[in-house]
C-alpha cells in the first residue's frame, strides 16, 4: 500500500507561481489541509509502525508530514526525508506565473503547452526526466509507505504505478486536500 499526499497549500500555490524546488512554506490553509489529510490517514492506517513515512526534503512537505504524524500521536521526526521525491525543478521559471512568462517568452510557454511532458524549462527538467528520477526511488520502496511529496512527483507516480498516459498525467490537477491510495494493482483518490 502506498499513500501519496501532496503538501498543503503555500502562498505561491495560491498565486499560481511555479515553485519547483524553491523552499516556500505552507500557509495557514495548507496547514489545515495537512491536518485533514492526517485525520484521513489515521482512519485508514491501523498500525502506523508497519509503514515507512517519507517526505521530500523541502520545508512544505516536511511540515505537512509533521502535521500528519501529530495526528497519529507519533514523534514529529518519525519520518525520513528523501531527495528522490523532491519536486521537479522549473529552473529559471521558478517564482513566475505563466501570465508573467507569456509576457517574457510566449513562444516557450506555447512550446511547453504543445508537449508538457517532454518540455525542459530553461535550466530545469522535464516531467519525463522527473519520472526517470522517481522510478529509481520507487524501485527502493519495499514496504507500505506514506509519502508526502509534490504535484510533479504524484504525476510521475501515476504514470509509473497506474500506467496513466503521460499526456493525461501532465495535465492532471493534483489536489492538496485528497490522498491517492495505491493498493498494488489499482488506485483511487480519497
Amino acid at each position: 500500500m502506498i499513500y501519496l499526499v501532496r503538501h498543503g497549500q503555500t502562498d505561491w500555490n495560491a498565486e499560481m507561481r511555479l515553485q519547483g524546488q524553491q523552499d516556500i512554506p505552507l500557509n495557514d490553509f495548507g496547514r489545515q489541509q495537512a491536518a485533514q489529510n492526517g485525520a484521513k490517514l489515521v482512519k485508514l492506517i491501523k498500525d502506523p509502525s508497519k509503514f515507512d513515512f517519507v517526505a521530500s526534503p523541502l520545508g512544505r512537505t516536511r511540515e505537512t508530514m509533521e502535521i500528519i504524524l501529530s495526528q497519529f500521536g507519533l514523534d514529529k521526526n518519525a519520518y525520513r526525508a528523501d531527495k528522490g521525491v523532491i519536486e521537479i525543478t522549473f529552473g529559471d521559471w521558478e517564482g513566475h506565473t505563466f501570465e508573467e512568462l507569456r509576457v517574457e517568452n510566449n513562444a516557450a510557454v506555447e512550446e511547453r503547452l504543445a508537449n508538457k511532458w517532454r518540455f525542459v524549462q530553461p535550466n530545469g527538467e522535464s516531467y519525463e526526466m522527473l519520472c526517470a528520477r522517481v522510478a529509481v526511488w520507487l524501485e527502493g520502496v519495499d514496504k507500505d509507505t506514506v509519502v508526502v511529496c509534490h504535484g510533479g512527483i504524484i504525476r510521475s507516480l501515476l504514470v509509473l504505478l497506474a500506467n496513466m498516459p503521460t499526456k493525461l498525467a501532465a495535465e492532471l490537477t493534483i489536489p492538496q486536500d485528497q490522498i491517492y491510495q495505491w493498493d498494488g494493482s489499482r488506485g483511487r483518490w480519497l
